[in-house]
């Protein structure tokens, strides 16, 4: 996440703040606001260092704990690709051991003790806007974490091929089955002629049934 403040002057200044924590950006927004600073913030190492490379800002004030790269790699980021920025550090007082050798390694201009105040950057802001130190920290940047600094663009990844499929009219070809109609025909004939006789024999059934009742009929009445 990235943003600008409201200061529009081209003649300004650029500082670009790295921090995640709202309080700090807060206050640090105040302190370079009074110095006439137009400001761009960030709460991401590795977006920082994009922003760096587009707003080419004359400051960067980094925390050392911030999210996706941790400050001193993104400092190493921003100094490998080139420019005249300054770097200042800032981090909690427990992590003063290593804002010293982050503030050695990527040639920053020094940092600050958090929560950052007006009268700490007023005593060290002449070291601020002094010679850019060397960064020797840029020699085993690779080393700090090599795999993940070249991430492959995605038109040089090559996909494996697709097996081809055979074409259609090579597919065997489908058994031909006789016409129903041709089956119906041949079967219907033997089953109609004995269902003919069976109905035949039951109409000569009844009518013999019906004959000798009536005889019997006669033979009561006689």
């Amino acid at each position: 996440m990235s943003y600008v403040s409201e200061v529009s002057s081209d003649e300004a200044p650029t500082v670009l703040i790295v921090d995640n924590n709202q309080m700090s950006i807060m206050r640090l927004r105040e302190v370079f606001r009074k110095r006439g600073f137009a400001i761009e913030v960030c709460e991401d190492g590795d977006l920082a260092v994009d922003e760096y490379i587009k707003l080419d800002p004359e400051l960067v004030v980094m925390s050392l704990d911030i999210p996706s790269l941790d400050g001193h790699l993104a400092a190493l980021e921003m100094r490998e690709h080139g420019g005249d920025s300054r770097i200042l550090f800032i981090a909690p007082n427990r992590l003063s051991e290593l804002a010293v050798h982050a503030t050695f390694s990527a040639g920053a201009v020094g940092w600050l003790a958090k929560p950052v105040t007006q009268s700490q950057l007023d005593e060290i802001w002449d070291q601020v806007l002094g010679p850019i130190p060397e960064a020797p920290g840029l020699e085993d940047l690779d080393q700090l974490y090599p795999e993940d600094r070249i991430k492959p663009e995605p038109d040089t990844i090559e996909l494996p091929p697709i097996a081809e499929l055979p074409p259609l009219e090579e597919l065997p070809p489908i058994a031909e089955l006789p016409p129903l109609e041709a089956e119906a025909s041949e079967s219907s004939g033997p089953n109609k002629k004995g269902k003919k006789k069976f109905l035949f024999l039951l109409v000569l059934i009844a009518a013999g049934a019906g004959a000798a009742y009536q005889l019997g009929y006669l033979d009561s009445l006689l």
